[in-house]
């Protein structure tokens, strides 16, 4: 009786099925799930549910936590053959209202003459949804042992994970190691990432005739333009700080002197030191008018993520792995955005972030994948899956 072949290496499986993975890949991009279109996120939710389990099977466990007037959470549990414990996290909702897919058309080759793929939220972060669904299966197919592995799907990362946010904390929680499968940084994982912050500013000023009595009145606009102004002087980029304001609306009609505006700010930090500098500079702030009340919620929404001791082995295994799936080097970087990776980090836990699609381009027209990057982008963390059968130790 001869023996029975060893089984191909997951590069070489993986690049055996790309035309699958690539055909998952496309048919939750053909589903547009929106991040206010609340039908279409359930919709799309159930849509990834049933393709895991059609490559997986049904789940050891499963719970659906809902988000109200955000997209649910799914967590779908498979259990391993291992003591490990390993937490796949990724978001299925986009940026991009519902209808944009009717008017997308992209260019099949760029510049650099290589083959795209485009479409809205192919990038951010559909591609990495479906490798990570296929790097348990190929995992699977390597017949070794394996972790128990949870996958957390949530509708809500692009407004910053507010229903999401305790769902993904109790489960990296309980996992060992959190992998998110965000897109990667060209290639690279992200192992750093600012924290962000939301803030709403408000401004109360006193209504008035703009032409009986101007003197009368207290223009909320003019004050809210002054703060705008002056916060963005508390930037820092050499530090890593940067502020935004996004959206500003506010006054009732032309002819009226505004009573009211508000403003929307986005600010990144990478330390918590800016952070506490940032709050209390913004509030030290003063408009010329007095009559103006200018009240600032301070809503941060994730903490700055650091490779944290208890990554580093991950970061160090993950290279491992890539060396022997035949890559030079896998390295990692620091990046400008936030993900649900901040979380874990900011809990302590083993977290590696960017391990999805390879491409460029989120939250813009005409974002786009490196198809023939899919097989070793979900070797990779199949080639990880079967390393963390047992606790990673640092």
């Amino acid at each position: 009786m001869t023996a029975s072949p060893a089984p191909a290496p997951l590069t070489t499986r993986a690049q055996d099925v790309t035309s699958q993975i690539v055909e998952d890949i496309l048919t939750l991009v053909r589903h547009e799930t929106g991040i206010y279109d609340l039908p279409g996120l359930a919709s799309g939710l159930d849509l990834l549910r049933g393709l895991t389990v059609q490559r997986l099977g049904l789940p050891d466990r499963e719970e659906r936590h809902p988000g109200g007037e955000c997209g649910d959470t799914l967590t779908l549990t498979y259990g391993g053959t291992g003591a490990g414990h390993v937490a796949l996290v990724g978001h299925y909702d986009t940026v991009w209202p519902t209808g944009t897919l009717a008017g997308w058309e992209q260019p099949a080759v760029g510049e650099d003459g290589r083959e795209r793929l485009s479409g809205p939220g192919i990038f951010d972060m559909k591609t990495g949804l479906a490798q990570g669904i296929w790097a348990l299966k190929l995992a699977r197919e390597g017949g070794v042992p394996l972790p128990t592995v949870t996958f957390l799907f949530n509708g809500d990362e692009e407004i910053g994970s507010l229903s999401s946010r305790p769902v993904i904390e109790e489960v990296a929680q309980k996992a060992d190691v959190t992998l998110v499968l965000e897109p990667s940084a060209h290639g690279a994982v992200k192992t750093a990432r600012k924290g962000t912050g939301i803030f709403h500013v408000t401004a109360a000023g006193v209504e008035s005739h703009a032409g009986l009595a101007p003197q009368d009145g207290a223009s909320a606009i003019t004050a809210l333009s002054e703060f705008v102004v002056a916060a963005a002087k508390v930037a820092a980029p050499d530090k890593g700080t940067t502020i935004n304001t996004g959206l500003i609306k506010g006054g009732s009609a032309i002819n009226v002197v505004a009573g009211q505006a508000t403003a929307g700010v986005d600010i990144r930090v990478s330390s918590a030191a800016e952070q506490a500098r940032v709050d209390e500079e913004l509030d030290a702030i003063r408009v010329s008018d007095p009559r103006v009340r200018i009240d600032i919620d301070h809503a941060w929404n994730r903490p700055p993520m650091t490779l944290n001791a208890a990554s580093a082995p991950l970061l160090d295994l993950a290279r491992e792995v890539a060396r022997d799936q035949g890559r030079d080097h896998l390295p990692d970087t620091a990046v400008g955005g936030a993900s649900d990776a901040n979380f874990v980090a900011a809990l302590g836990l083993p977290v590696l972030c960017g391990m999805g699609a390879v491409g460029d381009g989120a939250h813009a027209q005409g974002e786009f994948i490196y198809p023939d990057t899919v097989p070793a982008q979900t070797a990779l963390v199949a080639g990880l899956l079967g390393r963390l059968a047992e606790p990673l130790r640092g």
